[in-house]
């Protein structure tokens, strides 16, 4: 019988617009992120995720394909010019 997800006390309810789910640590360190959160990072098997870190609050993000260049969408700083003014950084 699957388990039932619990409720969150008020004192710590998430902001409006946000949700809560949560996943237990396995012997092993291993975590299963729950689907809402697989699907809200449109993670399939095999993909790659990251944890951002700030103190004591932990987020998972999408991580970049090896490969993938952050910085892509950046065509402004894209020409000749620039890859020979910022090659020596």
């Amino acid at each position: 019988m699957p388990r039932r997800a619990r409720s969150v006390s008020p004192a710590a309810a998430p902001p409006q617009g946000q949700t809560i789910r949560k996943a237990r640590l396995g012997a092993k360190a291993q975590v299963v992120l729950p689907k809402e959160a697989r699907r809200a990072l449109g993670l399939a098997p095999g993909d790659t995720f990251a944890f951002a870190i700030r103190g004591d609050d932990v987020r998972v993000i999408r991580a970049p394909a090896d490969g993938d260049d952050p910085f892509a969408c950046f065509t402004e700083w894209a020409s000749e010019a620039d890859r020979a003014g910022y090659a020596d950084l």
